[in-house]
């Protein structure tokens, strides 16, 4: 299974790369480059739902908080955007952090609700406490992108080889991590956390480390959410954000390392179709989702997985 994962992501990066080359008009790359995004995010919530096993609907909060970071370090402190991805994942690690150590006390669905409690928590604070530094309701516009080696990052054409480059790491760093003595301990803590304590893995510390490195790959996709769209808002904190990429990971294949883009690029390409016909986007979704549940409750990879 680690060999076909591993194509398969290798699969992905071809394809990822052949976009840019063989389709190079800009709503292409900005589709692409918005697909990436959102598969850093999942990939980094997948190690906290398919790995660990704990559903969180407060991801939301370390996707905005990182944009905010990026946007902060850069605008406010006038550091360069390399700067700004490393204080975003920092932002998104301590913040998954604080959030662990408070959720991981109660477990299962209660787990989920103070991770959403939370998470609306750090959202309502964002936009009516610190509104001086958000923006509030408005944001944060003007996000700066890269500005290495004398190229023109403003054009996408150019950001694109960012995100890809950025993606393609990601995939890497979690198929490294799956296969690591961290990530077998993981899995096993989900599958069976009393086990696990008993052959001596400190269970909840476990949980606290894969929800924090969810964080940090979450705030980094957020960074380059606002550097993609030069703004970084509260929309990103909300609650829908959570929804969105749980929906993505499960319809994907959660546990997988192909699964989680895979619901991206389904999720993103249902909203870019049924917009061209229809205002009731998420309602058509949410039902071929309640059919995905039904019948393929794997998700796409595990149905592949069944098949190979």
């Amino acid at each position: 299974m680690i060999a076909r994962e591993t194509l398969a992501a290798l699969t992905l990066g071809a394809v990822a790369l052949s976009v840019r080359l063989l389709w190079p008009d800009d709503g292409t790359l900005y589709f692409a480059m918005l697909v990436m995004i959102w598969s850093i995010f999942a990939l980094g919530y997948d190690i906290s739902f398919g790995l660990t096993g704990l559903l969180s609907f407060g991801h939301a909060a370390f996707f905005g908080m990182g944009a905010y970071a990026a946007a902060w370090t850069m605008q406010r402190g006038g550091a360069g955007f390399g700067t700004g991805l490393a204080a975003a994942m920092l932002m998104g690690a301590v913040l998954a952090l604080a959030f662990a150590a408070l959720a991981t006390r109660v477990s299962g669905l209660f787990f989920a609700l103070m991770t959403l409690m939370l998470g609306e928590l750090v959202s309502l604070i964002m936009t009516t406490r610190l509104r001086g530094l958000s923006g509030g309701v408005d944001g944060l516009p003007g996000v700066p992108r890269p500005d290495w080696f004398g190229v023109d990052f403003f054009e996408n054409r150019h950001f694109y080889w960012v995100v890809l480059a950025l993606f393609l790491l990601t995939l890497l760093a979690c198929g490294l991590l799956r296969r690591s003595p961290l990530g077998q301990a993981l899995l096993a803590v989900r599958q069976n956390p009393v086990r696990a304590g008993q052959l001596g893995l400190d269970v909840a510390l476990h949980r606290l480390i894969a929800v924090t490195v969810s964080g940090a790959f979450s705030g980094l996709a957020g960074a380059l959410l606002a550097g993609l769209m030069m703004y970084a808002g509260p929309q990103t904190l909300g609650w829908r954000i959570s929804g969105d990429v749980v929906i993505m990971a499960v319809l994907g294949g959660s546990g997988t390392l192909i699964g989680p883009v895979l619901g991206v690029v389904l999720v993103e390409a249902l909203r870019e179709w049924l917009s061209l016909y229809t205002q009731h986007t998420y309602g058509l979704i949410g039902l071929i989702i309640i059919l995905c549940t039904l019948y393929l409750p794997r998700g796409i990879a595990g149905l592949w997985k069944a098949r190979a």
